[in-house]
């Protein structure tokens, strides 16, 4: 009988073969698709991608707050990231996934996002000017070869932020 792994075992078996896989530069960024735009975050940043499980609301938050959902017995706080950015709500489909934040930032947040896009390979992407209004956790823009605009998120900045934080109506 094969031996069962963990979820988290299985990850990060995955990412030390994509590591070794190929040209050995491994592929450090996840693809987001938020709205109409395309997103990337760190791998780093990121804890996991799973499908959207129930979500029970919280009353009195903002619209984009979209309340709390259970994973694996943890309570995690979950923005509807296209709304926050203000681009519209995300219509969870079988596509929409839930994006749990790194355990290093030690929030227990998810963003819901309307897909995710897989693994980007930075060196295929070339930087570009940021707009003058660009909100602190933009991290930069990017295009790819097919002249695709790419926004990279700083998980960071945005854990931080008070915009964030601040989820009370």
């Amino acid at each position: 009988m094969a031996e069962r792994l963990s979820l988290k075992d299985y990850q990060r078996e995955l990412v030390n073969r994509l590591k070794e896989a190929g040209s050995g530069r491994m592929a450090s960024k996840l693809g987001m698709q938020i709205g109409a735009e395309t997103w990337l975050v760190d791998l780093g940043d990121a804890g996991e991608v799973i499908p959207v499980p129930q979500v029970t609301p919280v009353p009195l938050t903002k619209p984009w707050f979209k309340g709390v959902a259970n994973v694996r017995g943890n309570l995690f706080s979950v923005v509807d990231f296209p709304a926050f950015l203000g681009v519209g709500a995300v219509a969870v489909s079988e596509h929409s996934r839930l994006l749990l934040i790194g355990e290093r930032f030690r929030t227990a947040a998810a963003l819901l996002i309307d897909r995710s896009l897989g693994l980007r390979n930075p060196d295929q992407l070339r930087p570009r000017q940021a707009g003058a209004e660009a909100p602190p956790w933009l991290r930069g823009e990017f295009d790819d070869a097919e002249g695709r605009g790419w926004k990279e998120l700083d998980m960071p900045q945005l854990v931080r932020h008070a915009e964030f934080l601040a989820v009370s109506a």
